[in-house]
């Protein structure tokens, strides 16, 4: 499970939306939860994609070993990539088979442009290299190449990024939290214990609450939370403030108004973060001010 983050930044989101385009709040509510369930597919098709590298360095064994001529290396071939522990671990995993077997699209198949690409790119890398020279199979270092190896050709790929909207649209702008949930798989994963269970953003009924009454409060409480807005802008006019910071800036305040047990400090680091994501590079210190001044005429712990 990740944390608070990623559901209030799905929140936002969908504030933000309702802004531009007003739906029903049923229909709103039902695309939030939507979008949280496609991220979890994105996450699947991320990890299938480390799996399908796998897959497909044990063909081009096969098919190497099955030539009339072959070469030394093809008769017995490197097998270290293979037997990677982490891929194995994660190949093995219980949730991500049963998963994929009942989203069959979520599976890469061996022919895929973008898998085939990736894997020569990687192939001919110096990290590869390096690591099939290297003796031995030590746990951890099978755990830092996989990391570097997500990070290289699939989290930092604007290849795979451009590959992945044309797959779904949303996921565009989900990527960084899959990406986040496949580091944490990856650095949770142990070596003497199974690979049984995968991360999930809505863990259960108290997140899926939490979600729906910030994203209900924050929609009721709009033009409530934008006079309190007002009153703690210094030399500024509310018209000024751009959607996005003020979508941040309402659902920060509807928070901090209706979970009266989460600190402030957390609320508002929490929102700082978001705003890096979505908002211009000056609106984290803009909404820190204002969320700190409106805690302090609270008295808001």
């Amino acid at each position: 499970m990740l944390g608070r983050r990623q559901i209030r930044e799905k929140v936002v989101e969908s504030v933000y939306s309702y802004y531009q385009n007003p739906i029903k709040f049923d229909v709103l509510e039902k695309n939030m939860f939507s979008g949280i369930e496609k991220i979890y597919n994105l996450y699947i098709f991320q990890l299938n994609f480390l799996v399908g590298l796998k897959d497909l360095a044990e063909n081009q064994m096969e098919i190497g070993k099955n030539k009339y001529l072959k070469t030394d290396s093809e008769v017995n071939p490197n097998q270290k990539f293979i037997n990677n522990q982490v891929l194995k671990k994660l190949e093995e995993n219980p949730e991500r088979l049963f998963f994929s077997g009942q989203h069959k699209d979520l599976k890469w198949d061996l022919h895929d442009d973008m898998l085939v690409k990736t894997f020569q790119r990687m192939t001919a890398g110096k990290r590869y290299q390096d690591f099939m020279k290297e003796e031995g199979y030590s746990f951890e270092e099978d755990q830092k190449f996989i990391g570097k190896l997500f990070l290289r050709y699939i989290a930092e790929n604007d290849d795979f990024h451009d590959y992945i909207s044309d797959r779904e649209l949303t996921w565009s702008d989900d990527i960084h939290i899959a990406n986040s949930m496949v580091q944490k798989t990856i650095g949770f994963l142990k070596e003497d214990e199974e690979s049984r269970t995968l991360i999930k953003m809505i863990k259960d009924e108290e997140d899926k609450t939490f979600a729906s009454k910030l994203l209900r409060h924050t929609l009721n409480n709009w033009e409530g939370n934008e006079k309190k807005l007002s009153e703690r802008l210094e030399n500024w006019d509310l018209e000024r403030v751009g959607l996005m910071d003020k979508v941040i800036l309402t659902t920060a305040i509807s928070e901090l108004d209706n979970f009266p047990f989460t600190p402030s400090r957390v609320i508002i680091n929490e929102y700082i973060e978001i705003a890096k994501v979505f908002a211009t590079d000056r609106s984290n210190i803009f909404i820190n001010g204002i969320l700190d001044k409106y805690c302090k005429d609270l008295n808001r712990i």
